[in-house]
């Protein structure tokens, strides 16, 4: 009902509703105004057909069904009258293969739940060889190197240097002439735009295309930004608290890679205090912002309210407007890139 909603870009957000609420007719009337503003509203938390879901389809444009929740015997019917009124439906709370196999087979068009974010999936993983070179690289760059030390250790993975080379196409930098060199590559991209880079390459095996599909990078890459921004607000012009919070963020999942737990992997890192406390104990200004991070990744309005309770000057609006903001400074350093240079060839 808030007029900030219309604030938000359509095209990058569906707004979601519980199947809870009061549906009247200012949520009706309400439902409708958003959608001819170009908003795509989804119905949450479905578990039967009843006349309260008949009522509101019309209004809604995806129907999000809890696949824990709703009998398996009636799944059938329900997805039934959510294809009837066209639909997209979504089977939420799929937290096991057997579960995903389970709603492919219903007809489910639309997936979401732990099954896609949790180490299940990720098992698979191994170490690629070029993820050793990417720590070695951490490590340097950890101790600002000079650029010469940067080129040699660079020229050692020459691979490395391509997935490296490729973020210069990126709309990150815009380059609008070619490079001749290594060392010229290293002083346009910078020391620090190199170090995040790195950062998230661990998690896409090293390669670029491996940000843009994988959604462990995704992830690891948003809830960074997304530390980085909340540290910023928290600590306007600290720069380089700004970068710990960054690191602390891509460090937070880096137990995914070899299904380990933390406390195993955290205590093996050559990272600083700062950060291994907020990791295994959510210590400090840190361990409060990456509470933040994941109770916005959560969606849950009593975690962001949590987490708001115990961090300065934030409320629930600006994590919820921080969480937008890393997912657009994502997409746009990652994903965008490669549709622009299609534009750009289309021309």
């Amino acid at each position: 009902m808030s007029e900030i909603v219309e604030l938000l870009p359509p095209e990058r957000v569906v707004l979601e509703i519980l199947e809870t609420v009061t549906f009247d007719e200012a949520l009706f009337k309400r439902c409708r105004e958003l959608r001819r503003a170009g908003f795509r509203l989804a119905l949450d938390d479905v578990s039967q057909v009843s006349r309260r879901l008949l009522e509101f389809l019309p209004c809604v444009d995806i129907v999000k069904i809890d696949f824990l929740e709703c009998p398996r015997e009636r799944i059938e019917e329900l997805l039934g009258v959510v294809k009837q009124h066209r639909k997209v439906s979504i089977a939420e709370k799929v937290e096991t293969p057997g579960d995903h196999d389970a709603a492919m087979r219903a007809g489910f068009e639309l997936f979401q739940g732990y099954y896609f974010a949790k180490p299940q999936v990720l098992t698979s993983r191994r170490a690629a060889p070029s993820r050793g070179a990417l720590l070695r690289l951490l490590v340097l760059l950890s101790g600002d190197p000079e650029i010469v030390e940067l080129e040699a250790e660079l020229k050692l993975s020459p691979t490395l240097v391509i997935q490296l080379l490729r973020l210069l196409n990126s709309s990150a930098f815009g380059l609008a002439r070619t490079i001749s060199s290594l060392r010229e590559a290293i002083m346009i991209v910078g020391m620090r735009q190199i170090t995040r880079w790195a950062q998230l390459l661990l998690f896409a095996d090293g390669h670029v295309r491996g940000l843009r599909s994988d959604p462990l990078a995704q992830l690891c890459g948003t809830r960074a930004r997304f530390m980085e921004l909340a540290a910023g607000r928290m600590r306007p012009g600290d720069e380089r608290f700004a970068d710990t919070a960054f690191i602390t963020g891509v460090f937070s999942l880096i137990h995914v890679l070899s299904a380990r737990a933390i406390e195993d992997i955290v205590p093996r890192l050559p990272i600083h205090l700062d950060i291994r406390q907020a990791l295994l104990d959510r210590h400090g200004a840190l361990g409060l912002l990456l509470n933040a991070a994941e109770a916005a990744e959560s969606g849950e309005l009593a975690a962001i309210r949590a987490a708001c309770d115990s961090l300065p000057n934030f409320t629930p609006n600006d994590l919820t407007m921080t969480g937008l903001a890393a997912a657009a400074w994502y997409d746009n350093q990652v994903r965008q890139p490669h549709a622009q240079r299609a534009h750009r060839g289309s021309n």
